[in-house]
């Protein structure tokens, strides 16, 4: 250990953007075992680990990679999997500039962090290599039963964790597919589906049963589904587009993020997508409104599908943006142009296509609570950018749930995402919530802790009413 003032930092090889622009495929070779521990080696083991408060999940980062680095990668995933349900996953897509290897005391000693990120898939894939990563068997079975809406990060770890404890569990998803926005939001460069597909197979063969196609308020009401299980945990996540407020910005000609992503996902899975073009950007001049890990997903998609062109307009500036700044220099690396200070005034067009958007200046004023500068409109500082595809990519928010699935008693907050006490409870009695339907849009880190926490506390109520139960 301790080597990180002789070893430089090096994150595995990434392909260059000329090669991965053609096709979909990661963009990075996963590390091999003497790569892998020799930037494990890196670490300083701290005596307080940044870099362990800075993950939502409080991973023993320190542990797992003192482990890798000598060899012991069975010891190195258990230490891994302990407190992660989905490592390889969070290594792949993790803003880990923002989280982790942000927090790394060597990274701000100026040496570079130790690739966190990169060395967590590194021991988790070696453990599906090695075949470590078995169905679960729990030790005993509860005889409870609890129903999980939404068959995303939160909802899998939640499935994952109760599962443990004996409990059976069954998952509702409206899509044909598990994995929510794990398999149709993030494009397959930065998560390939194949490692969604895995993780839920192992699910499935831990007893585990996924109802697809199955839309609560459609299929059956929330209260049905209480009357079928013990307890009930909603990981539903966020799917409403935040709307465009500007003229033009109601219209078809604007593309929401999530359905291009969507079709493009589904595009990677063989399926016909009969949109008369619309969600695709071959051959097209590209605009994409917006500045989180959404939008970047955009802009590398369309590039993947050959437009013509690709140009972000974001309202701060590089150093004030939500996203990761790796994928804003992946984006650059592969002929994304930005386009800082720059808000939507107006979309151009008519109802059904865009033909651009009217660019309004903006400078940045005094920083807002989360300590970013806000942007501030010059007046009179407008200019017209031509596009053939503009693509609104503003972030998300939950669903009217309680209007929705026809319960008016699930309180929601202000916000309308669902209201939870501290311990993942709503207002009804034994369901749960955890994930974007309760954060709104957030990281897929949070949702995996979520779902954790929600297993601990749901497997505890349900056990505290055993003993009461089996007396009466």
């Amino acid at each position: 250990m301790l080597k990180f003032t002789h070893v430089e930092q090096r994150y595995p090889d990434k392909r260059s953007p000329e090669e991965r622009k053609a096709d979909f495929d990661e963009i990075y070779a996963p590390f091999d075992p003497e790569r892998g521990a020799i930037q494990a080696e890196r670490c300083s083991q701290c005596g307080v680990p940044f870099c362990q408060t800075g993950c939502p999940l409080s991973n023993d980062i320190p542990d797992w990679l003192m482990l890798a680095a000598e060899g012991r990668m069975r010891e190195a995933w258990e230490r891994s999997a302990a407190t992660s349900t989905l490592p390889e996953i969070c290594g792949r897509i993790c803003p880990q500039d923002r989280l982790c290897e942000g927090a790394c005391v060597i990274e701000q000693s100026g040496h570079g962090s130790v690739t966190i990120g990169s060395v967590e898939t590194h021991i988790t894939e070696t453990a599906w290599a090695e075949g470590w990563i078995e169905p679960i068997k729990p030790n005993a079975e509860t005889g409870l039963s609890v129903g999980i809406i939404g068959a995303g990060p939160a909802g899998l770890a939640c499935a994952e964790r109760l599962r443990e404890h004996g409990h059976s569990v069954v998952i509702y998803d409206r899509y044909d597919r598990a994995g929510g926005l794990l398999v149709y939001g993030i494009p397959n460069f930065k998560l390939d589906k194949s490692v969604v597909t895995r993780r839920v197979e192992r699910l499935e063969h831990s007893g585990i049963v996924f109802k697809l196609g199955f839309e609560v308020g459609r299929d059956a009401s929330v209260e049905a589904l209480r009357s079928q299980h013990d307890a009930i945990y909603i990981a539903a996540g966020a799917y409403a587009a935040r709307a465009l407020t500007c003229p033009g910005g109601g219209g078809r000609g604007l593309v929401p993020a999530l359905e291009f992503l969507t079709a493009s996902n589904r595009r990677g899975f063989g399926e016909a997508i009969n949109d008369n073009g619309r969600l695709d950007a071959a051959g097209k001049r590209v605009a994409v409104i917006g500045g989180g890990d959404t939008a970047m997903d955009c802009v590398r998609t369309a590039i993947r599908q050959g437009a013509e062109s690709v140009v972000c307009l974001y309202r701060r500036d590089r150093a004030n943006m939500p996203g990761s700044a790796r994928e804003v220099t992946h984006a650059e690396e592969e002929g994304v142009r930005f386009d800082w200070l720059s808000a939507p005034a107006a979309i151009l067009g008519d109802a059904e296509t865009a033909t651009g958007v009217k660019v309004q200046a903006m400078a940045l004023g005094a920083p807002d609570a989360s300590g970013r500068r806000q942007p501030v409109l010059l007046e009179g500082e407008e200019r017209d950018l031509p596009a053939d595809m503009v693509i609104a990519a503003l972030g998300f928010e939950p669903e009217a749930f309680n209007t929705q699935w026809s319960a008016p008693d699930l309180a929601l907050n202000p916000r309308g995402a669902i209201r939870v006490n501290k311990g993942c409870r709503t207002s009804l009695p034994g369901v749960y919530a955890g994930g974007d339907a309760v954060r709104g849009a957030s990281l897929v880190v949070w949702a995996v802790k979520d779902g954790q926490d929600a297993a601990q506390t749901i497997h505890e109520d349900l056990m505290a009413k055993v003993p009461a139960e089996a007396a009466e």
